[in-house]
Order: structure tokens, then sequence, then C-alpha cells
């Protein structure tokens, strides 16, 4: 017996195809980078369904996926044959690949790399009227945005070019301002990527909401990214990636229940973090950070599943949260 699809069905399987194979794709470029949670968020969905698309991809692909606590990575990768081009099937590969980076939910930064390896067989004649075709179409806050700015500064990245961007400035209102920028890297943050880059207006190492990018262009000054320049070190402390909005470290102590604790113990968070199972199975987890609004939210996700042993400070914070959430949520003339 034949099964016929509906539009939503064969629209969702769709989608669900080319997570799996963008999932493929992320995972053997940046091994040991994405954990579950990061996945989940980067596509919108459940970690329960990540992790049924990382079965398909162990056990359906045969692809050797392995786990730590850094993330995801493959063990080995099929190695494919050379291929040779004519001249003409290069230059409409080429076209095709630049074409293919205006359509979302395709990985920005392989494109961006296919663009420039392949930009590089032809000619250097060829190259400005390349270059032309591949930015006919000027990039601004309108369409699909996010995808669009991906692209140029995955481009960037490769190539070391420089960029001018308008951004909207969150502490100024979301007043917008030129800056040129060089691309240091992109990193996925909650359901959206941040720009870490070297601001010559600032003249320092600055980060930058991609969405809040307005517009942007590549510039044909080179730059290069200094050989000390370490994102760990960049971000520091913090929880997350809100830098400087939590003060100075301090000792965190947190007491999971027995399940929650366990899931959040499998999971790197920080590396400062330890988890240590107690004998009734809860679990302490002690970090060592600047508590930032964000790491508050994210305690108070656990609800009463968490208690907050240290630092007092902490403690009364979220149990004041929770009180104004309950007078928030109570009943009528309760």
């Amino acid at each position: 017996m034949d099964v016929v699809l509906s539009g939503s069905n064969r629209l969702e399987e769709t989608k669900r195809i080319t997570r799996i194979l963008q999932l493929v794709e992320m995972i053997a470029a940046a091994p040991h980078r994405y954990l579950r949670r990061d996945l989940a968020a980067r596509f919108e969905v459940s970690e329960r369904m990540i992790q049924k698309d990382l079965e398909i991809i162990r056990h359906g692909l045969l692809l050797p996926l392995i786990h730590d606590a850094d993330g995801y990575a493959f063990e080995t990768m099929p190695r494919l044959p050379a291929l040779q081009y004519t001249f003409s099937e290069g230059l409409a590969l080429l076209l095709a690949v630049q074409a293919a980076q205006q359509v979302s939910g395709i990985g920005s930064a392989e494109l961006a790399a296919a663009v420039a390896r392949l930009e590089a067989l032809f000619p250097a004649e060829f190259t400005p009227l390349l270059r032309q075709y591949g930015q006919r179409q000027p990039v601004t806050a309108q369409g699909e945005h996010r995808q669009q700015m991906l692209t140029l500064l995955n481009r960037a990245l490769v190539e070391r070019r420089k960029v001018r961007m308008t951004y909207a400035t969150r502490s100024r209102g979301g007043k917008l301002g030129e800056r040129v920028v060089r691309p240091y890297t992109l990193h996925p943050y909650v359901r959206s990527w941040q720009l870490i880059a070297y601001c010559e207006r600032r003249d320092a190492v600055l980060m930058f909401k991609v969405d809040r990018i307005h517009s942007a262009t590549l510039l044909d000054e080179r730059y290069t990214i200094p050989d000390d320049f370490d994102v760990d070190a960049y971000i520091g402390d913090t929880w997350g990636l809100l830098r400087g909005e939590g003060g100075m470290p301090v000792e965190v102590v947190l007491r999971f229940t027995a399940d929650t604790g366990q899931r959040v113990a499998e999971e790197r968070w920080h590396a400062s973090q330890q988890a240590e199972i107690q004998p009734d199975g809860s679990v302490l987890f002690r970090l060592h950070i600047a508590v930032t609004p964000e790491f508050v939210s994210w305690v108070l996700h656990y609800g009463s599943q968490v208690e907050v042993l240290a630092p007092k400070s902490l403690r009364q914070r979220v149990a004041e949260e929770h009180r104004r959430a309950a007078e928030v949520n109570a009943a009528d003339g309760e």
C-alpha cells in the first residue's frame, strides 16, 4: 500500500531532512563545539527532536557520531573522490553556489568557503565580475535578514576582508551607527548569533548581535586575526555572552534534584563547573562566574528543582523573583 503525504506532512519531512543534513555539516565543520541544547536552540526545536535526528545520523546514515562534555563529533568521515570540472561546468557550479547563499537554511560558513575556493580556480580577470554577481543583491534588514548577514560575515571570515556595517546599538535606544569591523568569529547564542570582531571606531574587540546589523558591505581591505586571540579568554568568567553585566566572579553552589541534576551535569555550561552526586541522589553544582541577569533567568527556569546554597545574595534574588511570579500568577481573590 502506497503512503501519500499531505502537503503539511511533506513540508515537515522536507524540513527534517534539511535539518539532518545541516547537522551533519555543522558537526563535521566544528567538532566538539555543539551540545544538544545548542543544536535545539539553533533549529528552534526540542532537544528530544534533536536526539532523534542524531540517532538517524548514527544508525541510519551510519556515521560514527560520538559525544563528550564539549559536544558532538565524528570519529571519521567518508572520503569523497576528487572531482574535475570543465571551465563551463566550474563556472555554472560557482554561480549556483552563489545563488544558494541567498537561500535560508543552507550552511553559510561552508558556502562562503566554497565560493572562495571556486573563485580561486578562475583567472584573476574573472574575480571582479564574479564577486559583482555574488553581491548583486543589496544586504538590507528586509527578507531573509539573518541568513544574508551570516552569509556575508562568513565570507568575510573566509577571505579575511573588513566589513562596513550599520548597527543598531542597544545602549543607545537602537540608534543606527556605522562601523568598520574585522570579524574574528561567529558564535551561536540562544536563538541567534553573535559576531565577535575588532571595531576600528572603538579600537577594541567587541560583540555584535547579528540581528542588530541593519546593513553590511564587504570591503576590499584585508586583515589578520591576532595569534593570541582566544574566544574563551575573551568571554571570560561571564555566564553566557553578556560580558560586563555581572560584576566580579563569585563562587556559586546549587543543589539540584536527582533527575534534573543529572541532566544539568551532562552538559557543558561553563569551564568552571563541577558536579558532585550526593548520597541522596541530588547533585551539587559549583561554578565560579560573574552572576548576570542571564544566569539568574537560567536558575529560575528550574523552579523548585534547584536550591541556591551560595551566594546568599543570589538565593535572595531568586526567592524574590519566585515570590513576584507567584503574585502575578495567583488566582483571583487568593
